[in-house]
């Protein structure tokens, strides 16, 4: 142990004891009411316990005892004094666990935490790291070996902790190759690599908070109270908080840089740094925005052949010649009057840009890219559980109690279902009630197209009654981004209640019931307008002479004459384009620095004047600017915020092909400012293993499936599609799709308007007998006049046909895709078998090794 001064500075910024030797693994925060101000000083403990008796030390100018009775005495509330003698008798456990803890004497409190190369040891032996079986010296490196062995020393040179080695360092000229056990030969490369000694430290100090959590979380305190780890301490209220420190030098240079997004994630040093659970997220996001290129690339590919092909489209030709002439029906009555076709030329042609031939194949491909997707993602994790030892490891559960956000601790054991029974009833009542909120909410934004509408069709402008759809569309389609943006936010608070009235056994538990449920209500909260607008506006709305009315005086909305597919696609890329600048990017900068703010300042004005005495020359170390930080509060908000995306990625993507483009740029940008936001905006988490992903693959594989019904019913009935091929194939005189136009128009009487909904005055001849409007209905003159007609029957059966052969196709290739590419790759199952025969090997070399020293042994004797 190095003797250093307690002035020295510590030459990590802030990471070490006051000995500036030591590191600083862990922190324990609380607050404690003062007299009065004191200067700061350490109580330093090299694992030794401490002493209750007022001894005089030269750090410790006040014993403990004295130090629980002052807390007891000018405790602002009750307890005060039962938590100061419960946090000495946790720290008296840590010290007898062979933790070396150092103390502060000010209103906020850090106990640091640091683990000793023993107690290292020990704790890596019983969460099974593997460890080295062999070590061979070598005093030189030379040809490729050398070459490799000093690239990869300049590599890891960074990552070391800034923690001494263990006794006895070697010669950093003198090397050791050393082969490990199966689980991480490939990562060290044992056939021509060379490591120092010093890495065998590194690797036992991976997920070095992990093995300090788990030694707090096993620690009691059965004299004060009857409570197990940290998590009740917290739950309690006798630590404010605890957390490990950040250490950003190496990661925030090769990570958290936006001056690095074009490179590859360093999934390896991400682990490192914060664990398996936050290192596969990133691994699992940097796939998926890898693989968004290719569809992105197919997506601008759709949007180019509709933009080099629409002045050839004949449909939308017709639509845009005046000569035609097609005089339409109004759009609202009495104050509405006739239309022509052509006027609505502009927004046939924009139609066209997203609904033509292409975006079938288009659909199609998303479909494999979505099983591919997934494909890619197993085969990339069962690699990262090879690499990072992950193979052999149990599913963990959290054993702790399960607290609600009261922090009051449950023993869910002891429950039956009979008192579990009124939160489940609570829960159905409650997602029932959200999702009435939402079908409420999307109904409400239906009302205000439909009265607005109205009320600006009345305007005596002409030009002004011309703008009138697309004004309502997109004032509405804002209307419902900012809905969306305030119920998610309610959604997740509900998602978080109801999930405590289950009272779930675990932590774990819990998290997986939070996630369902939060999935459920976000996702319906997201997708609900875009459902109405592709499969149930104008679906409802009537025909002339006999429309369907809302409150007897509003006439239900209809889509343009092109279809609702443009709609669609503005719906979908105005929210999904919102949530992500405003939710997820604005969001994440700006809430986190306003309540850092706000947390200050209420800190400085509880303060007082304790703050004003502190010396404004004291050095602020790294423990003071981390818990200024944010807490960590898991990693759902970011899956969720991605689960959401790839959403719209997938399940409306015949509507919008350009959603992977938008996406992928967004996610390069995503990644790079979590990843700041991991750094430097929220405390360091602490490290948690995890196999896989969980629950979300589940999630993202239903997706996927649904995305390939949702996609099958977009082009069926919401694109024009089918009925230009029907039109093509059977109805044309020609075989092309010259009079589609006149073909999709059914004819009105317009003496057969009812009393009072006729226009009141008309730019057009008073005797207009005739105007047209879409639908497949006989013409007044039939003896069935303005019943479905037989065309109408024969465009729903070729769409209904289309959905069952477009499900059951997208479904076949995405099983063969996923039969054909193998879970676990060729070269990962070779490495694997070539280590468990070095592995043999080796055990039989020094067992035969053993019984050739015993037999010279007893030739001795």
């Amino acid at each position: 142990m190095c003797e250093q001064d307690e002035s020295v500075p510590c030459p990590r910024g802030g990471l070490c004891f006051a000995d500036g030797c030591r590191r600083v693994d862990y922190v324990l925060v609380y607050h404690c009411k003062r007299r009065h101000s004191q200067s700061r000083h350490s109580i330093i403990s090299n694992g030794n316990l401490p002493s209750l008796s007022p001894t005089p030390s030269r750090r410790n100018t006040q014993p403990e005892l004295a130090e629980v009775e002052l807390e007891a005495g000018l405790a602002s509330g009750p307890g005060e004094g039962e938590k100061a003698l419960i946090r000495e008798e946790f720290e008296r456990g840590l010290q007898e666990e062979g933790l070396e803890i150092e103390r502060d004497k000010e209103t906020v409190r850090f106990t640091r935490l640091h683990v000793p190369w023993s107690v290292l040891s020990r704790e890596a032996e019983l969460l099974k790291i593997k460890v080295p079986t062999k070590r061979v010296s070598f005093t030189q490196k030379t040809g490729l070996a050398g070459a490799i062995s000093s690239l990869w020393e300049k590599l890891n040179q960074p990552f070391q902790p800034g923690v001494p080695e263990p006794q006895n360092p070697l010669s950093l000229f003198c090397m050791e190759y050393f082969l490990f056990s199966p689980h991480i030969l490939h990562n060290l490369k044992i056939f021509f690599d060379v490591f120092s000694y010093n890495f065998v430290y590194l690797y036992f100090c991976v997920n070095l908070p992990l093995k300090v959590l788990e030694i707090l979380r096993r620690t009691a305190c059965t004299q004060t109270c009857q409570t197990m780890g940290i998590t009740s301490l917290l739950a309690k209220g006798v630590y404010d908080s605890a957390f490990p420190l950040h250490d950003v030098s190496c990661i925030e240079m090769k990570w958290a840089n936006y001056g690095v997004f074009f490179k590859y994630q360093p999934a390896d040093l991400i682990r490192k740094y914060f664990g398996e659970k936050i290192g596969l997220y990133f691994a699992w996001l940097g796939v998926y925005t890898q693989l968004l290129i290719p569809a992105s690339a197919m997506g601008i590919v759709v949007f180019l052949y509709g933009w080099l092909t629409v002045d050839t489209n004949v449909p939308s030709q017709e639509m845009c010649d005046e000569r035609l002439n097609f005089t339409m029906c109004p759009l609202c009555d009495r104050v509405c009057d006739y239309w022509q076709l052509s006027s609505m030329c502009s927004t046939a042609r924009a139609s066209y840009l997203f609904d033509n031939h292409a975006t079938v194949a288009f659909a199609i491909f998303m479909s494999l890219w979505a099983a591919v997707f997934l494909e890619h993602w197993k085969r990339r994790q069962r690699c990262l559980q090879h690499r990072w030892d992950l193979t052999d490891m149990e599913e963990e559960e959290v054993g702790t109690l399960f607290t609600t956000t009261h922090n009051l601790p449950i023993a869910s054991e002891s429950l039956t279902w009979k008192d579990r029974l009124p939160g489940y009833c609570v829960n159905v009542s409650s997602i029932l009630l959200m999702v009435g909120v939402t079908f409420s909410a999307v109904f409400g934004v239906i009302l205000y197209r439909i009265i607005v509408f109205a009320v600006m069709s009345m305007n005596p402008d002409h030009e002004a009654k011309a703008n009138v759809r697309v004004t309502v569309t997109t004032t509405a389609v804002i209307i419902n981004l900012l809905v969306v943006l305030v119920l998610d936010e309610i959604y997740g608070a509900v998602a978080v209640w109801i999930t405590e009235l289950e009272i779930p056994r675990t932590e774990a538990a819990f998290e997986e019931h939070l996630i369902l449920k939060a999935f459920l209500l976000k996702s319906m909260n997201a997708f609900a307008p875009v459902f109405y607008v592709a499969f149930f506006k104008g679906r409802f709305a009537g025909r002339p002479g006999d429309y369907v009315y809302v409150f007897k005086d509003f006439r239900m909305e209809e889509c343009a004459p092109a279809g609702c597919l443009i709609e669609v696609c503005i719906q979908l890329g105005m929210i999904m384009l919102g949530k992500q600048l405003i939710q997820n990017n604005v969001f994440e900068i700006a809430i986190p620095k306003l309540k850092k703010m706000y947390r200050t300042y209420k800190e400085e004005k509880e303060g007082g004047e304790k703050k004003k005495s502190k010396d404004p020359n004291r050095p602020r170390h790294r423990w003071d600017l981390d818990y200024e930080l944010e807490p960590y509060e898991g990693l759902s908000p970011e899956y969720m915020e991605m689960i959401i995306q790839y959403g719209f990625v997938t399940l409306f993507v015949a509507s919008f092909p350009l959603a992977p483009v938008f996406a992928l740029l967004n996610n390069v940008i995503e990644i790079r400012l979590d990843a700041a936001k991991f750094v430097t905006e929220i405390r360091r988490p602490d490290a948690v293993r995890a196999k896989e992903i969980g629950i979300w693959y589940n999630i993202l594989s239903g997706i996927s499936k649904f995305a390939v019904i949702t996609n099958a019913f977009v082009i069926s009935f919401t694109s024009e599609f089918i009925p230009r091929m029907v039109y093509q194939y059977l109805y044309s005189d020609t075989g092309t799709m010259h009079g589609f136009t006149d073909h999709t128009l059914a004819y009105f009487n317009t003496s057969n308007f009812k009393p009072g909904t006729a226009p009141n005055s008309t730019r057009f001849d008073r005797e207009l007998r005739i105007c047209r409007y879409k639908d497949y209905r006989d013409p007044p003159w039939s003896p069935e006049s303005y019943q479905l007609s037989k065309q109408y029957w024969s465009v729903l059966a070729a769409r209904l046909a289309f959905v069952i052969f477009f499900q059951n196709l997208a479904m076949f290739l995405s099983m063969l895709v996923a039969w054909l590419i193998p879970d676990v790759p060729r070269s990962l199952k070779e490495r694997v078998k070539r280590e468990k025969v070095l592995l043999l090997d080796l055990l039989l070399s020094e067992e035969a090794e053993k019984q050739r020293q015993g037999c010279n042994s007893h030739c001795k004797t």
